[in-house]
């Protein structure tokens, strides 16, 4: 599976930018999506996650009310919309893939995107 990610770029604090995710699989309805990012200096950590349909999302507590999740299994893609934007959310971000994240993590990673948020 190759995942392409795209939309990041540079925003002011409290704006909106919205990441997609491309990935070049078949069988895009059989992987659980997620979102993870990395700042200089720290590790990856999670971002969000959305299920196999898209029934069920998953967020870190710092993102939980300002970030959405969504997928089209038709298009085979994968969307972050990132609103109220901080320069802590500031970091590369990665879309991954996983058949179950529970059993051996994400398997699949993109190329990432850079996500700058300025004061």
């Amino acid at each position: 599976v190759q995942l392409q990610a795209c939309g990041g770029g540079l925003v002011q604090a409290g704006g909106s930018l919205r990441l997609s995710c491309a990935a070049s699989t078949r069988t895009f309805n059989t992987y659980f999506m997620g979102w993870f990012r990395q700042a200089p200096g720290k590790e990856r950590e999670f971002v969000s996650a959305i299920s196999w349909s898209g029934g069920s999302t998953y967020y870190a507590d710092s993102e939980k009310g300002r970030f959405a999740v969504s997928r089209d299994n038709a298009k085979k893609t994968v969307s972050l919309q990132m609103s109220s934007l901080k320069p802590e959310d500031t970091a590369v971000y990665y879309c991954a893939a996983s058949p179950s994240p529970n059993n051996g993590g994400y398997r699949y990673w993109g190329q990432g995107t850079q996500v700058t948020v300025s004061n």
